[in-house]
C-alpha cells in the first residue's frame, strides 16, 4: 500500500485545493475511515495554525489540540463527521459538520456544546449479560441496558464518560442532514421512509421550508435543533472557494487542450 496521497485522488470531503501541489498527507488508520480528514490537513490548509507539518507536530505535542475531548498527538489522525474539535489554549470549538458539496466543515460552537458529541447508530446487537451494544458510525462502541435505541437513531455521548446524555429517533418528523450524495449538508424534516424490497436502499423524502429532496436511508443522520442555529464560518473552511477555484482552473485546462489541438490540426494542414 503507498504511503503518498495525490490531491487529485483524495476524497470529496477533503476541503483541499487539488491543483496547487500533487501531494498531500495521508490519513491514519482510526475513526470514519477513508471518509476521515487527516488533521494535519485541518491545521494547515483550513485553519492555517501550521505551515508545515513539523509546526504541527509541536503543537499537537502541547497537548492542547482534543479530539472528542481527548488530547491528540497525531497529526495524520482522521477527523470526520460530527467530531469536536477543541483548541483550549485559543478557547476555540468545532464541530464538523458537512457542507455544501459533501465537503466537511467547521462549525464554531461554545465550550459547554463541545462536552458532548453526536452519532449515528450504525449497528446493534446483545453481548453476554444482557446489555445491549451499540455502533456508531465513526466506530466508538458503546454497552447500554436500554432496549429504546435503535439502528439509525442519533445519540449525544458525553466525552468524558461516554454516556449517553440525549436519543433523537430516526422517524417521521425527525430533524435530519444529508451527509452524502447530490444534497449533502441540506436540513429538513423526514416527510417519508418508503421501505424498498430486497437489498435496495430504503429512500427517504425530507421536507425543507422551500421545497423537498430525496435521498438513501444510509445517507441521513438525525440532528439536534441546536445544530441548525450556528451556521458554518465559511471564512474559517472555505470549502466553496475551493471548489469554485478548481472547477475553474478544470475549465482553464481543457480550453488551453482544445485550443492546443487546433493549433495542432492547423500545424498538420500546412504541411501538407
Amino acid at each position: 500500500m503507498s504511503n503518498h496521497q495525490k490531491r487529485l485522488s483524495v476524497p470529496k470531503s477533503w476541503p483541499v485545493e487539488r491543483k496547487t501541489e500533487t501531494f498531500t498527507v495521508k490519513a491514519d488508520a482510526g475513526p470514519h475511515g477513508e471518509a476521515g480528514v487527516p488533521l494535519l490537513i485541518v491545521l494547515r490548509d483550513v485553519l492555517g495554525y501550521a505551515d508545515t507539518r513539523k509546526e504541527a507536530r509541536y503543537a499537537l505535542d502541547q497537548d492542547s489540540v482534543l479530539i472528542n475531548g481527548k488530547a491528540v498527538s497525531d497529526e495524520e489522525r482522521p477527523v470526520g463527521m460530527f467530531d469536536i474539535l477543541a483548541f483550549t489554549e485559543r478557547d476555540e470549538y468545532y464541530r464538523v459538520f458537512p457542507g455544501q458539496g459533501g465537503r466537511l466543515s467547521l462549525t464554531p460552537i461554545d465550550a459547554e456544546s463541545a462536552g458532548s458529541k453526536l452519532g449515528k447508530v450504525v449497528n446493534k446487537q446483545h453481548v453476554p449479560g444482557g446489555e445491549v451494544q451499540l455502533t456508531l458510525h465513526d466506530g466508538q462502541t458503546l454497552v447500554v441496558d436500554d432496549e429504546s435505541y435503535d439502528t439509525d437513531d442519533s445519540l449525544i455521548v458525553d466525552n468524558e464518560s461516554d454516556e449517553v446524555v440525549a436519543h433523537f429517533e430516526y422517524e417521521t418528523g425527525a430533524l435530519v442532514t444529508a451527509v452524502n450524495g447530490e444534497h449533502a449538508g441540506e436540513v429538513g424534516r423526514v416527510d417519508e421512509i418508503r421501505v424498498t424490497p430486497g437489498s435496495a436502499d430504503n429512500i427517504v423524502q425530507v421536507e425543507q421550508e422551500d421545497g423537498a429532496f430525496e435521498t438513501i436511508e444510509d445517507y441521513v443522520v438525525v440532528i439536534d435543533e441546536n445544530f441548525t442555529e450556528d451556521a458554518p464560518d465559511e471564512d474559517v473552511t472555505d470549502d466553496e472557494a475551493a471548489a469554485d477555484a478548481d472547477e475553474a482552473e478544470a475549465d482553464a485546462d481543457a480550453d488551453d487542450e482544445a485550443e492546443a489541438d487546433a493549433d495542432s490540426d492547423e500545424d498538420g494542414g500546412d504541411d501538407e
